[in-house]
């Protein structure tokens, strides 16, 4: 064993006190008390938690995109990013209005104006939370099909709702698509020994100490004005616990297990100039996507982590319209014929569909 093993192994045994004492902390959803419930302007989940919720109806002038009984032409459910809440869907969703599509976002526990603001809820959780919106999505929407978008961490929970619904299809209604945007797939077996043995410690030795602020020091955008309202909208998590970022590692260790069982059309969306999910990452995950004709991988050479509201955010915008009307059409941005290497490694990892998370 090196000096280093040593020194560390004798570190931890003289922590081991102080260390069960200080374990990262999870708030998860209580017992079921009641039926979840889909209301003007908020989700109760069967715990009694109430997930606040922003809805974009359609526009009822979309350009022939709503069909004579006035429905929606699609409903996407939105998940939110790390850090973020369900605001950051205000100007996709004013676009994907006009397409005829009606979007839906709530904020996730533990951020924005959710539940135990600030706490890590667990995947568990926030999956079963993703699920049962698509319920209470469904009931609404019986007749226009539903899609799930989530954006970072956001896609991360997308992607474990996405191999759980493969695993027990009964679990809620299966999306007719996804749309995975900048899916938080750093998990830890990609940020090596020292950064995994850095993270454990600072996890279980001051797991309440901040981690400093969410994503600003790695230019998550090329949009330097929406930047500025974002670091200072009041809403938005800042300086997020150590065991925050934990769970989310945690969140990302299962996104990248479930890569493999997903049965669901999907759209991927990649900036390549994200920092905040490297290229490394992504490309394990798109190893291990399965490749499927009405799939597509899409590529952003000017791209950033926040997609979604870069200066050319409005591209992604009808991107996904288009892809929603037709999965099989070739994105109008021409992003799915970027970077043939990474087109390449498109399901060369396929796992067993039966893999564990």
């Amino acid at each position: 064993m090196s000096r280093l093993r040593l020194l560390l192994a004798s570190l931890l045994a003289l922590l081991a006190p102080l260390l069960a004492s200080c374990a990262p902390v999870t708030v998860p959803a209580g017992p079921a008390v009641t039926a979840p419930k889909l209301e003007a302007s908020r989700i109760v989940a069967a715990d009694g938690a109430v997930l606040p919720l922003r809805h974009w109806p359609a526009a009822t002038n979309g350009g022939g995109d709503h069909g004579a009984s006035g429905k929606p032409r699609a409903v996407i459910l939105a998940l939110h990013g790390f850090g973020d809440y369900s605001g950051a869907f205000e100007d996709p969703a004013e676009t994907w209005a006009v397409h005829g599509i009606e979007t839906w976002a709530y904020d996730q526990r533990g951020f924005g104006d959710g539940p135990h603001r600030g706490r890590w809820a667990g995947v568990d959780a926030m999956a079963s939370d993703a699920l049962a919106a698509l319920r209470l999505l469904k009931v609404r929407h019986p007749d226009s099909p539903i899609y799930l978008v989530g954006e970072s961490m956001g896609g991360a929970v997308a992607m474990v709702v996405l191999g759980r619904l493969a695993d027990d299809p009964g679990l809620a209604p299966i999306p007719e698509g996804a749309i995975l945007i900048g899916p938080a797939v750093r998990a830890r077996d990609t940020i090596g020994g020292l950064g995994r043995a850095g993270l454990w410690l600072a996890a279980h030795l001051v797991p309440w100490h901040p981690v400093g602020p969410t994503s600003i020091d790695f230019q998550p955008s090329n949009n330097r004005e929406m930047l500025e309202r974002y670091a200072k909208d009041p809403k938005v998590l800042r300086y997020p616990r150590t065991d925050l970022v934990w769970g989310l590692v945690d969140l990302m260790d299962a996104a990248k297990q479930a890569a493999p069982r997903i049965r669901t059309p999907y759209l991927l969306m990649y900036g390549l100039n994200d920092r905040i999910v490297p290229e490394g990452p992504m490309r394990e995950v798109i190893a291990r996507l399965p490749r499927r004709a009405d799939s597509r991988l899409a590529f952003y050479p000017k791209g950033y982590h926040m997609l979604l509201r870069d200066l050319d955010a409005e591209t992604l915008h009808r991107d996904i319209a288009v892809w929603i009307a037709d999965r099989m059409a070739p994105l109008p941005s021409g992003a799915d014929r970027q970077r043939p290497d990474l087109r390449a490694l498109w399901g060369s990892r396929f796992d067993s569909p039966r893999g564990g998370e």
